[in-house]
């Protein structure tokens, strides 16, 4: 997907907001502001991806202020939320699982984790997370992953027919707090395939890094965890390591949360291997899906 007009200002509002939270210092954060902002200005085309800009807008900033993680309190924050709601929508997502198969809630309630075994409750349990997004306010973020999930485009059930004989599949990560929302679905798609689960190698926005994974102690939960090689929103292929671009090459299935990667992947041709997880938070992105603003989406491409 490339850059819309609205792009712009979203860019220049995400340079303001990774300045104030990379430093106190007036003169480091203003110097930080207008070097990114020349980037900005100097790289701008209706040509270009809005991840290749914001990966060499983060880059200066963090050399400029001299930190390497802007977003971590921002980060803690989210994955707070996220710890906090996940029993809860768990529990819900399991109880909708129970009552579409068996209309007998308590008799079952004695296993664990049973709305693992219902493909369209993990996903939509990992949907909901993807409502986590630096630019929205906490209350607004759970307000919005306690609403039931319905997919303005619904292609689970062709991608579930298509998982079950899939041998690898990719699960590309998108923000920090999402990954508890994420391992009920890998484990439910580990009975069919391979599952790598892939994040960022260190930090980018509230993007999950391989040290969110181990700091939450589930790096073995995930099985085989690898990173992009490149700290960057979506995936910026010019960048990426090899052993990340053989994985995507090899896999059968590409399962892509969040908008970055959505607007990364979508100018690859459609393959039928793409399956785009996410909610539609700025009017570009859900222009460019055909879908109402912060809709979710579902789609295979």
């Amino acid at each position: 997907m490339k850059l819309a007009p609205d792009c712009y200002g979203c860019l220049k509002r995400l340079i303001c907001q990774a300045a104030n939270l990379a430093t106190g210092d007036a003169l480091l954060k203003q110097r930080a502001i207008a070097e990114a902002t020349r980037i900005l200005d100097n790289e701008f085309s209706y040509n270009q991806l809005s991840v290749v800009i914001a990966t060499k807008i983060h880059k200066v900033i963090k050399n400029v202020t001299h930190n390497p993680d802007p977003y971590q309190t921002m980060k803690e924050k989210e994955m707070a939320i996220a710890q906090e709601l996940y029993p809860e929508l768990s529990l819900r997502a399991e109880a909708m699982s129970l009552r579409a198969k068996r209309g007998n809630l308590i008799a079952r309630r004695q296993r664990s984790n049973l709305y693992e075994d219902d493909f369209s409750n993990c996903l939509k349990l990992a949907a909901a997370a993807n409502a986590i997004d630096f630019f929205r306010e906490p209350d607004l973020i759970k307000e919005d992953m306690r609403k039931p999930v319905n997919f303005a485009i619904d292609d689970s059930q062709q991608f579930e027919t298509r998982l079950k004989s899939a041998s690898k599949v990719l699960y590309l990560a998108d923000n920090a707090g999402e990954i508890y929302f994420d391992l009920p679905l890998v484990k439910w798609m580990r009975r069919f395939a391979d599952v790598i689960y892939v994040v960022k190698p260190s930090p980018v926005q509230n993007d999950a890094a391989l040290e969110d994974i181990r700091n939450a102690g589930l790096e073995s939960e995930f099985g085989e965890v690898i990173t992009t090689g490149v700290a960057s929103p979506g995936v910026v292929f010019s960048l990426a390591s090899e052993e990340f671009k053989r994985e995507f090459e090899s896999a059968d299935l590409i399962l892509a949360k969040g908008m970055g990667h959505y607007e990364s992947l979508s100018e690859l041709s459609r393959q039928g291997k793409f399956f785009y997880c996410l909610m539609a938070k700025c009017q570009p992105v859900a222009d460019s899906l055909g879908v109402p603003l912060n809709s979710y989406v579902a789609m295979l491409w």
